[in-house]
């Protein structure tokens, strides 16, 4: 057997097949959806995207025998001391392989004075996160991570433990909510209380709402990383052509954004012909498909948060479920008969509970962020 070599990537066409790879590991999961390639290519390049303004990261490729094999991330960010994060982990079923690209990682987040590394993050928490330990019998939601079944175990063979573990629930829009929050939903809403749909003329100003809403809900949460000005603009061009203007909701406080909740149309639903390619005419089905025949059945909740001053009071309890209700009559307008929302941390009981009472009683899928200490 050839000799394994693991190395940094270099250039366009090793990123390109850095971004391929998972597509020949999947080529026998029918369940696996190619994310779109230019969407990598700008969510990987160093000048594209803000966050690398405020990370050091590296690609590595593992080599065998002039093909590549493996592929990992490792990330440096200064707002997390002393812990680096490794991220973008597949590879062929080999321990070898694994063991190769964890240790590349590790010695390359010890020479930049780390002592712990978590992960998968691909490339932030405000990104993909996590690793994909069950629900593998279904495709994976927009932004969403898709791991094949024996990554989780090789992971947990290079030492790994378990650092916290996401939820995301599956909600069918023609069930009923349950009786307790039809009641709640059945009152009068409280005076104090208005219920908003984005309003597309000032779709920057909105989107600088959500994430100051964004930041100050979740500030307080495991792994929080706060939006900046720069990924905002990023964020607000990247989801211009996803945003729906009945998709995004507020409910505002005496005339003050209190909470929100975004919904996406499941982008994998409706490029999986394509390949992860938009050429030729990739575009215009896109397009065709999002904007005007709106074939997509399925979407996600993607963001969603109750600013802090709510958070223990009755408002903060019921805020969320006067967005959940907007996505359901949205959804049945659309046609859209299941709705994602993901993720969800396993210490957010408020929000389990919710998930729970509209998503059938359990998690559909559940990923995982893992840990290791690193030996000097």
């Amino acid at each position: 057997m050839s000799a394994l070599e693991i190395r940094p990537v270099r250039g366009r066409r090793e990123m390109t097949q850095f971004i391929n790879l998972p597509k020949r590991l999947h080529a026998n999961d029918p369940t696996y959806v190619s994310p779109l390639d230019i969407e990598r290519h700008d969510a990987l390049s160093k000048t594209k995207n803000p966050l690398f303004k405020r990370i050091d990261a590296e690609f590595f490729l593992a080599w065998r025998g002039g093909r590549t094999v493996g592929r990992i991330t490792a990330q440096a960010d200064p707002r997390l001391g002393v812990v680096g994060q490794f991220g973008m982990i597949a590879a062929e079923d080999d321990p070898e392989i694994f063991h190769a690209l964890f240790q590349t990682v590790e010695d390359w987040l010890r020479a930049r004075g780390k002592t712990s590394v978590q992960g998968p993050f691909n490339l932030s928490i405000n990104e993909e996160t996590g690793l994909l330990i069950d629900g593998f019998d279904t495709p994976p939601m927009l932004l969403m991570p898709h791991d094949l079944p024996y990554v989780a175990p090789r992971v947990e063979a290079e030492g790994y433990g378990k650092e916290m573990d996401l939820f995301a629930y599956l909600h069918d829009t023609e069930v009923p909510f349950p009786r307790a929050i039809e009641r709640i939903l059945d009152r009068p809403r409280p005076p104090e209380i208005t219920v908003r749909h984005l309003d597309m003329s000032r779709y920057e100003a909105e989107l600088a709402t959500v994430i100051d809403i964004f930041n100050d809900a979740w500030s307080e949460n495991w792994g929080f990383l706060p939006f900046g000005k720069e990924e905002l603009d990023h964020l607000a061009k990247s989801l211009k052509l996803l945003v729906d203007e009945r998709l995004l909701w507020f409910v505002e406080v005496d005339g003050k954004p209190g909470a929100f909740g975004l919904a996406l149309p499941n982008l994998n639903e409706i490029t999986t012909d394509l390949d992860g390619s938009l050429l030729p005419f990739g575009w215009a089905k896109l397009a065709w498909r999002l904007k005007v025949k709106r074939s997509y059945t399925s979407g996600r909740v993607v963001l969603m948060g109750v600013r802090k001053e709510h958070h223990r009071s009755y408002l903060g309890k019921i805020m969320p479920l006067y967005i959940f209700e907007k996505f359901r009559e949205e959804g049945r307008a659309r046609n859209v008969r299941r709705v994602e929302m993901s993720w969800v941390l396993e210490t957010n009981a408020p929000m389990r509970h919710i998930g729970e009472a509209l998503g059938g009683g359990r998690a559909y899928k559940t990923y995982r962020v893992y840990s290791k200490e690193l030996r000097p």
